[in-house]
């Protein structure tokens, strides 16, 4: 079995060497723990935007950038492709531990999470955990981490603290926004999985999504959401006839939620994500290959409007 942190730590390494080539700032603590800033008190940029997304999907994935158009509106975009579904975008990439410690609080994500089992279920449903004395974590957060984080992740994993290495980017951010446009395909998949499908039956996954504009702390939330709900583009290669049940489903514009550039929706919920519906985080439009019986299908589609609304063009 593939180890995420293994590939991951190796992407990490790659990244420390070139630091100084991608506007990124490398850091030791005293415990011996490992930290890349891709964003906090540095620049940043589209080669760190590859590493940490890279990194985030275990190694599993493969990232390129393009320039496309939005409506009429030039915009960079990112293209994704795994061939490890599952493990990298549920087993990696999803954003599933919450970091707390102190006044620090990130979002966590990336191969660390296969160590920790967190969350535990969606490790079982997988049928995947990762075995190594390594953990590599990605985090999203406008601030560093400090020994006592470190050591909270260290042990979550159950590696040595000077085993833990770091990536660390605001969503508000070159970086942070390239990753979470990055994140197009887990979002087909992750959709897939809530609904109750298998998603180990995907064989592949190709997924592409606008880069948003850095618009500031508070809509970065919303702008990078919007990337993908209005203007994310799926294809997934699997054996699985019983997807036919589930494509009604699976884009967002079946969310009651759907029609808004997300931060008027999280005005109007009061800033309450309990009061979003949660089937609005999907893409915007799916291309599915059923290979057993040889068939294609397609739902949903890009909304130009809304994501030109959303990245301030409109």
């Amino acid at each position: 079995m593939v180890s995420v942190n293994e590939l991951g730590l190796d992407l990490f390494e790659e990244l420390v060497e070139i630091s100084d080539l991608l506007n990124v700032a490398y850091h030791e603590l005293d415990n011996g723990s490992r930290i890349v800033d891709c964003g906090v008190a540095v620049p940043g940029g589209y080669g760190a935007g590859e590493y940490f997304t890279r990194i985030c999907m275990g190694g599993l994935g493969e990232v390129a950038y393009r320039m496309g158009e939005i409506g009429s509106i030039p915009q960079p975009f990112i293209d994704i492709n795994t061939d490890f579904p599952a493990i990298s975008c549920l087993g990696a990439q999803k954003a599933g531990w919450t970091v707390k410690e102190g006044n620090f609080f990130a979002m966590g994500s990336g191969p660390a999470r296969a160590l920790s089992l967190k969350p535990k279920h969606t490790y079982e449903v997988i049928e995947y955990e990762d075995e190594f004395d390594a953990a590599v974590i990605c985090l999203e957060s406008d601030i560093l981490p400090n020994g006592e984080v470190m050591q909270k992740i260290a042990d979550g994993c159950k590696v040595e603290v000077e085993n833990v290495a770091a990536v660390v980017a605001p969503t508000s951010s070159i970086v942070g926004s390239i990753q979470v446009a990055g994140r197009c395909v887990e979002t087909a998949v992750y959709k897939l999985n809530e609904l109750g499908f298998d998603t180990k039956k995907i064989i592949s996954g190709f997924g592409t999504a606008p880069i948003p504009p850095v618009r500031g702390p508070k809509l970065a939330m919303g702008v990078t959401n919007d990337a993908t709900i209005y203007h994310g583009r799926i294809c997934l290669t699997m054996n699985a006839p019983e997807i036919k049940d589930y494509l009604d489903k699976i884009p967002s514009n079946t969310s009651k939620g759907y029609g808004k550039p997300f931060n008027e929706i999280f005005k109007e919920a009061n800033y309450d994500f309990y009061q979003i519906d949660t089937s609005l985080f999907s893409p915007a439009e799916v291309v599915i290959n059923e290979l057993s019986e040889g068939v294609v299908y397609h739902v949903g589609a890009v909304n130009p409007e809304v994501t030109l609304k959303s990245f301030g063009f409109i």
